[in-house]
């Protein structure tokens, strides 16, 4: 009997060196690096992480346990429930005055996976994708992971201190490698919204070079003029190379549950049946259950989340402007803000030390990107008391 012989296969072996390369590139989140240190004490003020202190509303536990005890426990249709798909559709119709056709929607696993698809279903391994920085580290990570290669544009900062995004920056990014842009309106870390006069300018100039647009309007309903943010979803019709991913984590305090959507032009619908069904067979049914109650019923608590976030905005910018040598970048949208320190420490560094020493935890301006570099972002999703509580803890930090 013939027996295979491989005499140059090393018998001890770095492991990790044998992973691929695009496992291998990605980088280590420095937002873990500090919350790691301080997830489990009680007197740090967490305002790390993305999300909001509030419980799920009542009735969309209810509606999950309701759907639990009717037995939806079982597989279903990897785009989502027909039900949950319109009240999609319903949403967009109440909010930006669009109506949608189901086919158009596919539910996923969370924002991240309808990011992840996204990737999946337009970069090929090579192709370039243009990403405004600062910018949240999983949006590049995950383009990366789909083989995709990040090409960073950073934001300007107008006289009025306010960001924006130049498209002739963009423009001159451009490459023949060029296969996507990925914008995140509102922006996390930084609070800027394009402008919807902006958001045209993209769309033609999508129409004429043929790049796919990704767009990432998961805090859309986060803006602090009364107003949601424009979605690139008014302005497009069902054959442009537009893409707009979303969530249920933020509107409805849903985090943990793990469940978000896609738009997508028409006609692609069924080839996100098949990213779903080979990524994650789908979303659990009733978690679906869920989120048509927070679609249905929940307008009223993003409402008060909103304005809740209004609130706590005030009293940073305010709280924290008044510091010498802190600079704030309000936020026009999203519930983050960006807050310059004096000095030449690294932004993780600081961050790090603030967690020791005002037992504040914030994210390190450089976990989005080097253009980060001298900021802290802060999470301001949190109770009016709670954010007095951390300007008087930053006030002392910085002062000394």
């Amino acid at each position: 009997m013939n027996s295979l012989s491989f005499p140059n296969v090393p018998v001890q072996r770095d492991l990790a060196e044998e992973l691929s390369h695009r496992i291998r590139n990605v980088i280590t989140s420095q937002i873990g690096m500090v919350a790691d240190r301080g997830r489990d004490d009680p007197d740090v003020v967490k305002l790390w992480i993305g999300e909001g202190d509030l419980p799920t509303p009542p009735y969309i536990v209810e509606a999950a346990e309701a759907a639990l005890r009717a037995g939806h426990t079982r597989y279903t249709y990897s785009l989502g429930l027909p039900r949950l798909r319109q009240a999609l559709s319903d949403y967009h119709f109440r909010h930006w005055n669009v109506r949608l056709p189901v086919e158009r929607f596919t539910v996923t696993v969370g924002g991240m996976n309808a990011l992840m698809q996204s990737a999946q279903a337009v970069l090929d391994p090579g192709d370039e994708i243009i990403v405004p920085t600062p910018a949240w580290p999983n949006l590049i990570e995950s383009m990366r992971l789909a083989g995709g290669t990040p090409v960073l544009v950073p934001y300007g900062i107008q006289s009025d201190g306010r960001l924006a995004l130049n498209i002739d920056d963009v423009l001159a990014a451009i490459t023949p490698k060029t296969k996507a842009i990925l914008i995140n309106s509102p922006s996390n870390p930084t609070g800027w919204v394009m402008p919807r006069e902006d958001m045209e300018k993209f769309v033609d100039l999508s129409r004429q070079t043929n790049i796919w647009i990704i767009a990432d309007e998961v805090y859309a309903q986060f803006k602090y003029d009364g107003s949601v943010a424009p979605s690139f979803l008014q302005i497009t019709d069902e054959n442009d190379k537009v893409i707009v991913t979303n969530t249920f984590s933020k509107n409805w305090a849903m985090t943990g549950w793990r469940i978000g959507w896609a738009v997508v032009p028409r006609g692609l619908d069924k080839f996100y049946a098949k990213l779903s069904e080979y990524n994650t067979t789908g979303v659990p049914t009733f978690v679906q259950h869920a989120a048509i109650a927070a679609l249905d019923q929940g307008d009223e608590f993003i409402r008060q989340m909103v304005s809740r976030c209004a609130e706590t905005r005030k009293i940073f910018v305010d709280g924290l402007s008044q510091i010498e040598g802190v600079t704030v970048l309000p936020p026009d949208g999203a519930f983050y803000l960006m807050v310059g320190f004096p000095g030449d420490e690294t932004s993780l560094d600081v961050a790090i030390r603030m967690l020791a020493e005002a037992k504040v935890g914030v994210a390190p301006g450089t976990a989005f990107g080097s253009a980060g570099q001298g900021y802290l972002r802060l999470c301001f999703a949190i109770s009016p008391k709670l954010a007095r509580e951390a300007v008087k803890r930053l006030t002392g930090f910085f002062k000394k």
